[in-house]
């Protein structure tokens, strides 16, 4: 199945500045991310961001949200976004596809996916666009999501699939991106 802009939709998990600075090769997780969420935004794709407990974790990082254009994000106090009411009623209901990203890979992506998996999404993981402290947690929470009938890939992967061309009016906005 080839997955379209239009049939798709993004959460982005947890770039909070407390839990980033924790994670297993966080610069690369959020320069990776970065692109992906600009190259989304570049697409059009319908974005929703959440905090898990910001009271306590603070707000996400300000180059996750420059590069989503958008700065406000549904705080949670659930590790599954997907049983959070208010992200519930953000989710686009003409949309199919889900892609995911964000931390931990272990709690609060993987219970996301299984939920929305269940609720009847096809759900994409970014490989590189999630982490754990432990790279073994975020390796197993990975296979886990595979095993729950996630899709696997990576943000160049996602975003020149969405495109779907050079003549896309983004192309070249997404190309620039990734170099």
């Amino acid at each position: 199945m080839k997955i379209e802009a239009q049939d798709t939709f993004a959460i982005v998990i947890d770039y909070q500045e407390r839990i980033l600075a924790a994670m297993h090769e966080k610069e690369e997780l959020l320069r990776r991310s970065e692109i992906l969420v600009a190259g989304l935004h570049a697409l059009d794709v319908p974005m929703i961001l959440t905090t898990q407990y910001a009271k306590g974790l603070g707000d996400n990082v300000e180059s996750i949200t420059r590069a989503m254009g958008c700065n406000q994000a549904i705080d949670k106090n659930t590790f599954s976004v997907y049983a959070n009411e208010q992200v519930r009623s953000a989710i686009p209901r003409d949309k199919r596809y889900v892609i995911l990203c964000g931390i931990e890979a272990h709690i609060c992506v993987l219970q996301s996916m299984i939920d929305l998996q269940a609720a009847g999404y096809q759900t994409i993981l970014v490989t590189d666009c999630v982490s754990s402290r432990n790279p073994s947690d975020c390796a197993y929470a990975l296979e886990r999501a595979k095993q729950e009938g996630a899709l696997i890939t990576t943000s160049e992967a996602i975003l020149y699939e969405l495109l779907g061309g050079s003549a896309h009016p983004a192309f070249k906005t997404i190309s620039t991106l990734i170099k």
